[in-house]
């Protein structure tokens, strides 16, 4: 790609997305009614205070818990194509988990697995 196809590109770009959300405000339906701007939980209305914080080590467990599922959505592909890769595949798959395995340890080092 030269210069000017990728000033057009990112022109249309801002165009096509800016044209979208605009036509999207026009056409939507909107409600003003006050029940819509009262905060809720599962459908039940909320008592006391609304605004609380959360405990970090909540985020912390969720994102722990996302990098070990995404590591199981990589390792089904590479075990379907092991024979094909052969030692390279298995040396990268072991710097795979030994990468892991540093993480994990430092989770661990910073208690954030640790439920209270």
């Amino acid at each position: 790609m030269n210069g000017e196809s990728l000033i057009v590109f990112f022109i249309a770009s801002l165009v096509l997305v800016g044209g979208a959300i605009l036509f999207s405000s026009f056409i939507s339906p909107r409600s003003f009614n006050i029940q819509k701007s009262e905060p809720y939980e599962c459908g039940i209305p909320t008592t006391g205070v609304t605004w609380s914080q959360f405990n970090v080590g909540y985020y912390l467990f969720a994102i722990l818990f996302l990098i070990f599922d995404v590591e199981t959505v990589f390792l089904f592909p590479w075990a379907v194509v092991m024979k094909q890769v052969g030692l390279v595949g298995m040396i990268e798959i072991l710097i795979f988990f030994v990468i892991l395995i540093f993480g994990l340890a430092y989770a661990w080092k910073k208690h954030a697995l640790v439920w209270e």
